[in-house]
């Protein structure tokens, strides 16, 4: 790899994530086009139809894209979609060479693009920070191969593991700069999970800060007897905010046509043991195109998914504070008895967030 892709490659990875939130279920790209060491051409992914990156660089840059050189963080595509195919364009405006993040796990393109713009003479360059595009669009990628969201767990506790005193008071445990952060996370994903226990105990409203230019995430309490409050303020719907109610078959039929009629989507799914099936629950997202969903559960949520090992990515902030004992957990019978059992962190990141520690890492 030549050391003098990296820096444009690195500004074709910030272009990219403009559009952090807002391309799904598309992936985020960015691409730039460079001509005798100036930049001609910038464009970035912003919307599911529109034109793709290369192309609206391809735009800005005209005639003098003719010999420049295309750095694109994801494989250009070679197939007809919403839109026609990139390495036709690519080919047409005269690009001398591409230089390429990562391949596109898509099987519609994964590698194909790549041979396409070979085969009709354009040189091409693969693998040119490759990890870091790779991570900018895990969820896509998580997504193409399992037909399944990627799954964030996200908790908010003391130095001792605590999401709440023993009477359930938690706002707020954590510091406005971690609050901010979370607003962060809620606007990269399609969805946000919570549990009815945070719903009756909290009553929060799950919704951006800011939602000027997006949607906002897809609410989805899990109740697997629909004790919802009619007052909840996640049941308030509407052109921006959309909730779903995920319940079993204990559900009486009158409360879910109750909730359908203030706007909110109920889904019956199998149960187990009396509760929700997750698993049911995140393969009717996956086939709905939900890439990715953010668990703010309460400790029986946080542990269900642990349990089953269908969390992905960890996000927890702590606190510089101790309540003992009596206070609850971020996460509730577990059943590990040896302490090999334990869920085992990799790639752990660890960084202050005002007050408080964030500690991230991959299961």
């Amino acid at each position: 790899m030549l050391q003098e892709h990296i820096p444009y490659m690195k500004m074709a990875l910030d272009l990219a994530r403009h559009g952090e939130g807002l391309t799904s279920p598309n992936p985020m790209v960015g691409a730039l086009i460079v001509k005798d060491g100036e930049i001609v051409g910038r464009g970035f992914h912003l919307k599911a139809g529109e034109d793709h990156a290369e192309i609206i660089a391809l735009k800005e840059a005209g005639e003098r894209a003719r010999g420049g050189i295309l750095y694109i963080t994801l494989e250009p595509c070679c197939h007809v979609g919403k839109t026609g195919p990139c390495t036709e364009a690519i080919v047409k405006a005269g690009i001398r060479k591409v230089v390429v993040g990562m391949q596109d796990p898509n099987d519609l393109v994964n590698g194909k693009g790549m041979r396409e713009l070979k085969r009709l003479g354009v040189e091409i360059e693969a693998g040119v920070l490759e990890k870091e595009c790779q991570e900018l669009n895990e969820f896509f990628t998580f997504w193409i191969k399992h037909q399944t969201p990627f799954v964030i767990l996200k908790t908010a506790s003391t130095l001792d593991g605590k999401i709440a005193t023993f009477k359930g008071e938690s706002k707020w445990i954590t510091s406005e700069e971690s609050r901010n952060m979370v607003q962060s996370l809620r606007n990269k994903v399609d969805a946000i999970i919570v549990g009815i226990g945070t719903i009756m105990t909290d009553n929060p409203s799950l919704s951006l800060q800011s939602n000027k230019d997006r949607m906002n995430p897809l609410r989805i309490v899990v109740d697997s007897k629909l004790r919802i409050s009619p007052r909840a303020k996640v049941l308030k719907v509407d052109e921006k905010h959309r909730t779903m109610v995920v319940t079993t078959r204990k559900a009486t039929l009158k409360k879910r046509k109750a909730l359908e009629r203030k706007g909110v989507e109920v889904v019956v799914v199998p149960d187990k043991r009396g509760r929700v099936s997750i698993v049911s629950l995140l393969k009717l997202l996956g086939k709905q195109g939900v890439l990715s969903v953010l668990v703010e559960g309460g400790a029986e949520v946080n542990a269900s998914f642990l349990k089953e090992k269908l969390a992905h990515k960890i996000y927890t902030f702590m606190a510089p504070r101790i309540l003992g004992d009596d206070a609850l957990g971020a996460y509730s019978n577990m059943g590990l008895s040896d302490l090999d059992q334990a869920i085992k962190i990799k790639n752990v990141r660890m960084e202050s967030v005002g007050k408080d520690f964030l500690i991230q890492g991959y299961f």
